[in-house]
């Protein structure tokens, strides 16, 4: 049976929120605690849209 695909629950991207830099940084060590390597740190970050910033002196 295919997947229901139906843009209802579709979330606009105007009603998005950015994380606070707080929750942002709880999530990140989240995933890197459970991350089997580096790579897949870095992807499970990708995917949920939090990667970390370079910090720029």
């Amino acid at each position: 049976m295919p997947a229901k695909t139906t843009t209802d629950t579709d979330i606009a991207d105007e009603d998005l929120v950015p994380l606070a830099d707080e929750t942002a940084s709880q999530a990140q060590r989240v995933v890197a605690a459970y991350a089997a390597d580096a790579d897949e740190c870095r992807m499970l970050l990708a995917m949920l849209g939090i990667e970390p910033t370079a910090k720029v002196d």
